[in-house]
């Protein structure tokens, strides 16, 4: 997997639909996207019944003039194939290729990728398309590289040939059926096999083993259709053009880190709510799934995007307007598409493309609004989405092999995440299970270390272990790269792991562990060991004992007058594991409670370093006050920035330092540069402990330099 397209700067545009257009507006359409200072478009993905139209009977003519027109005004082009869309012909020919959401009944047609995708039918006729579009374009001087499929990994079909690829799947897997017997524990409510035949269908399953190895399975399927689409267009592609997919990362199929590795470049699709969700200061409810509210959570966004491959990615989509239904209307206020867009170069991305160039005029998606309004003629979006072509032009290769910097590390678990949402620990308010309980036990450390000025790095599980283990030095380089590392609700997690962490604690790094991380193992069951299991000793702390939590505890320094400093308001929520504090130092401890609740964080020396624990999910205000005691001195401070501005930094390889700095606020703020730096839009030097006010939502890139030049 390449680092990144093989382009200088950052790639600027939108998805580009001229076959939703009328006809003659093709080149007015480019004409004002090369005014908007757009680099790149999006095309063909979404429409495989007209690129066939009928079986057998291809039209691949009708994209040669966007092409054409494109590259005649220097703008390059990313071909999707069309794969993702099923045509109704395809439909009423092979029926049997929908999918199954409940084994034997299938999905109704009318939306998006309703079929299995691992259908031997549906992946014949998907190859002959892929095959006739990439053999037509390849060679299109305007196209530098292939969008396969498209947010894949929407459904988890319970087809009968997806099924007995499953049984399959576990034979090599587990090689007996006693074997299956004893890892699953299937002595349980006399769920004993003793055939494979006898196995029985996921619909009514409640077995927590069950559900993991399921998922997990699924996860494959995801893998196998994106990189079997990416062999068959790369034997057309050209050596400089990049294959990737973009990436939905809420989709229930898809495990990112994996889904990758037979991509060149990583590529994802963020939305979010604008207005006050892009206001630090307002709390605005973070919706489940792919809409993000927050400027935590769009930060946040990036660094998942950068932890898929640990390298630079692209955006495929995001929002110039309002997105989501007719009822969810919140257009950006003025200045939040460079913001949103800025925040996003910062963590890693090096294409930002909006969806879509035109605000569609009918389908389910008529109000998710494009750079162009219904009116077709350009306003203030387009205005605006020009202003940042024109910053993004002058930053230009300024970002070339740009890397975030990273104050803290934090691991990501694809297998906890699935099995928390089958058998999740935390309860919605009416006492329902709430199956994004792994997204709120990460959000809870992420915000408040975002929130405080740190900047974070995600890495996934099987990336840290295999930098751990790369070599004996390992340990210590991680220690020495990533000083803090953050382990929120690691449940799922193999013994290699378990000691993985304790030895990066004995090499010098502050280990922060958070509730249910080490409870369980490789196949989500419970452990025997004295919890957190193998890391008790270096935490100085046991418990067997836990309780949900109804409502928050608002909690109480428990250390030295130097130790951590709490927020007004710090509270632990949802839940609370019963420490018992063997050698560990205690930090901060809840009131008096009856069920023995006492200690919420503590800490201890482990070798050369630490082992922290959170005993309870931190509520805002305590995860930004545990993390200024974790990082202490943030890029934030050193430019004095208040709470309505955040800092993202970070170093080229042939360059000086670059800083992100933006103002999430409607009201003016104040930086103090801590060095000599450059605007890079405007050119302006900022001298060292001059102070700067930022108007109201400005965004800013700034890179160091040696001194002052002489006027």
């Amino acid at each position: 997997m390449t680092s990144a397209p093989r382009h200088s700067g950052v790639l600027f545009g939108a998805a580009y639909y001229a076959e939703y257009q009328q006809a003659g507006t093709l080149d007015r359409d480019l004409d004002l996207m090369v005014e908007a200072g757009f680099t790149v478009i999006r095309v063909g993905e979404s429409v495989w019944s007209t690129w066939e139209p009928r079986e057998g009977e291809f039209d691949l003519d009708w994209l040669q003039p966007v092409l054409d027109g494109a590259h005649a005004r220097g703008i390059s082009v990313v071909l999707g194939t069309p794969t993702y869309a099923v045509p109704p012909w395809l439909q009423v020919l092979h029926p049997e290729i929908a999918a199954e959401r409940t084994s034997g009944v299938r999905a109704g047609w009318g939306a998006r990728q309703e079929m299995d995708q691992s259908h031997p039918a549906y992946r014949f006729y998907a190859e002959r398309v892929v095959r006739r579009v990439a053999a037509r374009y390849a060679d299109h001087p305007a196209v530098i590289g292939w969008q396969v499929d498209n947010e894949p990994g929407n459904e988890l079909p319970r087809n009968e040939q997806v099924f007995q690829r499953f049984v399959a799947w576990l034979q090599r897997r587990y090689g007996t059926v006693e074997s299956l017997n004893d890892e699953w524990g299937l002595v349980y409510w006399s769920h004993r096999i003793t055939e494979w035949s006898q196995l029985w269908r996921p619909d009514g399953n409640v077995q927590p083993q069950y559900d993991l190895e399921w998922r997990r399975f699924q996860g494959e399927l995801a893998d196998e259709l994106i990189a079997w689409q990416a062999d068959v267009v790369r034997e057309y592609a050209r050596d400089d053009q990049f294959v990737t997919t973009c990436i939905s990362y809420a989709r229930p199929q898809v495990a990112d880190d994996r889904l990758v590795k037979s991509l060149d470049v990583t590529a994802g699709n963020p939305y979010y709510k604008m207005q006050d969700g892009l206001t630090r200061g307002v709390e605005i409810p973070r919706e489940a799934g792919w809409w993000h509210t927050g400027v935590w959570a769009l930060h946040q966004w990036g660094d998942r995007a950068f932890s898929s491959a640990q390298s630079s990615f692209l955006v495929t989509e995001t929002n110039a307007q309002s997105i989501g239904g007719p009822w969810q209307n919140h257009p950006p206020f003025d200045g939040q598409i460079k913001q949103a867009a800025l925040a996003l170069v910062a963590r890693g991305a090096r294409m930002v493309e909006y969806w879509h160039w035109h605000t569609l005029h009918f389908g389910v998606e008529t109000y998710w609004g494009g750079v162009l309004p219904h009116s077709q003629r350009p306003g203030r979006i387009h205005r605006e989405v020009a202003a940042l072509g024109a910053t993004l032009g002058a930053v230009g290769g300024a970002v070339d092999g740009f890397m975030p910097a990273a104050d803290v590390l934090m691991l990501w678990s694809t297998d906890t995440k699935w099995s928390f949402e089958g058998y999740p620990p935390l309860a919605l308010p009416n006492g329902d299970p709430d199956p994004d309980s792994y997204l709120h036990l990460f959000d809870s450390h992420y915000r408040g270390l975002a929130e405080s000025g740190a900047q974070v790095r995600i890495q996934h599980v099987e990336q840290f272990v295999a930098a751990m283990t790369a070599d004996s030095t390992g340990p210590a380089a991680v220690a020495a790269e990533h000083p803090v590392l953050v382990v929120p609700g690691l449940y799922v997690v193999d013994d290699e792991t378990l000691d993985a962490l304790s030895a990066y604690a004995e090499a010098g790094g502050h280990l922060v562990l958070g509730v249910r991380t080490a409870y369980g193992d490789q196949l989500a069951r419970a452990r025997r060991d004295v919890a957190p299991a193998r890391l008790s000793g270096p935490a100085g702390v046991w418990y067997e004992e836990y309780t949900n939590l109804d409502e928050p505890l608002e909690v109480l320094t428990a250390g030295p007058a130097d130790g951590l400093a709490l927020e007004p308001g710090s509270a632990g929520t949802r839940w609370a594991d019963v420490l018992k504090v063997d050698d560990a130092e205690v930090l901060v401890r809840f009131p008096a409670t009856e069920i023995g609740a006492d200690a919420v964080m503590t800490t201890r020396a482990s070798g050369a370093g630490r082992v922290s624990y959170v005993a309870t999910v931190p509520n805002p205000e305590l995860s930004r006050s545990i993390a200024r005691w974790l990082v202490p001195q943030t890029a934030a401070r050193d430019w004095a920035a208040t709470d309505a501005v955040t800092v993202t930094t970070g170093s080229r390889p042939d360059g000086p330092d670059l800083a992100f700095v933006s103002n999430w606020s409607a009201h003016e703020a104040a930086v103090t540069a801590p060095r000599a730096v450059r605007d890079l839009e405007t050119g302006d030097v900022l001298e060292a402990g001059r102070t700067l006010t930022l108007t109201p939502r400005s965004a800013h890139v700034f890179e160091h330099v040696a001194t002052t030049p002489t006027p």
